[in-house]
């Protein structure tokens, strides 16, 4: 078994990087590297869907990012304890019409020993935005370090 590092116990160092290392494989849209952190009898609830295993997950990221076009993503660690960290987050989107959202929810995520993501539950919803409203202005991919957080942007 390869580890997922950082390890749980996380200290508030170690799951503010974990946090970091979620939202650039989700920035990457790559279903493969996102469903690699997760065990392979992960259980997910994703707003109203509950997805369990790998498979599964990897379908749904697949779906996602098919649906959810120039996809851009902030973290931002809320609260932490032993294996478990809460997260807040928003992301900004666009459909296949040129619909703009931005997206804000929050998970709480349980690890196993070896840092695998063992359970996600995320709670999101989507606010209609015009394109002149979006804030998340970087290059496809990693958010850029000096590029500001969701408590910088005011969300």
């Amino acid at each position: 078994m390869t580890l997922h590092l950082p390890l749980p116990p996380f200290s508030r160092q170690t799951a503010i990087q974990k946090v970091r290392l979620a939202e650039d494989a989700w920035n990457s849209r790559d279903p493969e590297r996102v469903a690699a952190a997760y065990s392979s009898d992960s259980r997910w609830r994703n707003r109203s869907e509950f997805l369990s295993g790998r498979e599964e997950i990897l379908a749904f990221l697949q779906r996602k990012w098919t649906r959810e076009l120039d996809y851009r993503l902030i973290k931002e660690l809320w609260s932490f304890d032993g294996n478990r960290i809460a997260v807040r987050f928003a992301y900004e989107w666009h459909d296949d019409s040129g619909n703009h959202f931005r997206s804000y929810g929050n998970e709480n995520w349980e690890f196993d020993k070896d840092g695998l993501m063992k359970r996600r539950f995320a709670s999101i919803n989507d606010l209609p935005i015009a394109e002149s409203e979006r804030k998340f202005h970087w290059p496809a991919g990693r958010r850029p370090d000096e590029f500001p957080g969701l408590t910088e942007l005011g969300l």
